[in-house]
């Protein structure tokens, strides 16, 4: 008998290109307002490294309200190929809901940046919280940093989500993670994590300086994380970052090469 054909899974696809949207929206107009030239922030905090915290603080906090929303509980909010990656690699997705989740993603990041437009000279003096490599710092030194601080963050997933005792604190890990990554990092690479953070704002500046390092740094630091820390991998039961326990995607199989038991494929 040919297996059923599964159908479009639309509430992950709209679920993730909207909390994505969501994420560079809320997360780059912070950039803009605290970083944009004549901004009053400036005055407020003139520290920079203080700035820098409280950015990364803030786009963190947006990543987690996304994580426990109702777009979390439909889609494990990803909003991030590099976490997508990682679920794939350690065989929590199949390809093809794998395609989809970027998909999703890198549509939602441009839809996000298109109202930072709205932002006029404020947005365009920091080019909409585009990332590229610091001033002083080559294309190495940003390529390294991209790849460090991805691994960081999916090594800490992977510890948080491995243990039932701690995984329903994962959302709380991003903001201060990103707010000391952004702190010390951002002048080198943007801090970026995540190809699509990168993609959105690229497109509506039109700012590509170092591309490939905005997706081959992430994918690498992701790799490297969950070849290191593949036993807590392992241990990962279904791809999501929150709502662990309820209406798991009927794609997302536990193990690779299986597909999901009964109550995984309940929609």
């Amino acid at each position: 008998m040919t297996a059923r054909r599964r159908s479009f899974p639309f509430r992950t696809f709209f679920s993730e290109l909207a909390g994505t949207a969501l994420l560079l929206l809320v997360g780059l107009s912070v950039v803009i307002v605290m970083f944009g030239a004549g901004s009053p922030a400036a005055r407020i905090v003139p520290g920079e490294a203080i700035r820098r915290a409280i950015t990364g603080f803030l786009f963190g906090l947006t990543g987690a309200a996304i994580a426990v929303s109702p777009l979390g509980k439909a889609s494990g909010a990803h909003i991030n190929p590099a976490v997508s990656f990682g679920f794939w690699f350690a065989g929590k997705l199949n390809p093809e809901i794998f395609g989809v989740y970027v998909s999703a993603q890198l549509a939602g990041a441009i839809l996000g940046c298109l109202p930072l437009l709205l932002w006029g000279r404020l947005g365009r003096s920091v080019i909409y919280g585009a990332t590229v490599p610091g001033e002083g710092h080559g294309l190495a030194a940003a390529f390294a940093g991209e790849v460090l601080t991805t691994f960081a963050m999916i090594t800490l997933l992977c510890v948080f989500l491995a243990f039932r005792n701690l995984r329903r604190f994962t959302p709380l890990l991003f903001p201060p993670l990103y707010s000391l990554m952004v702190a010390i990092e951002a002048p080198v690479s943007g801090t970026s994590t995540n190809p699509a953070r990168s993609l959105g704002p690229a497109v509506v500046s039109g700012r590509w300086d170092g591309w490939w390092i905005y997706w081959t740094g992430p994918l690498l630091g992701a790799f490297l994380a969950l070849l290191l820390f593949r036993a807590f991998a392992r241990r990962i039961e279904v791809a999501k970052l929150y709502h662990f326990d309820t209406n798991p995607d009927r794609l997302y199989p536990v193990r690779r090469g299986k597909e999901p038991s009964r109550a995984l494929a309940r929609d």
